[in-house]
């Protein structure tokens, strides 16, 4: 199980680098990190799972998506 999460959040973060998109970028962002919160719950650290899935999966993501609000949602070509 532990492999699994760990190649998938590989792929993620893979993903996450190269979008264009940076609203596609904070939701794959948001997904790695709430996989993350998994993957230390499974480790048997449910405290930080629980800091990781709030901070990394809500907070930040709600940051990002608001400055991405005030800014270009494309990079330039």
């Amino acid at each position: 199980m532990t492999e699994i999460l760990l190649v998938v959040l590989l792929v993620i973060g893979v993903l996450a680098l190269h979008t264009r998109d940076l609203l596609n970028a904070i939701i794959l962002l948001a997904v790695f990190s709430l996989l993350c919160a998994l993957l230390f719950f499974y480790l048997h650290a449910p405290d930080v799972a629980l800091t990781e899935a709030a901070v990394g999966a809500g907070i930040s993501t709600f940051i990002f998506t608001w400055v991405i609000r005030k800014t270009q949602r494309k990079e330039e070509e």
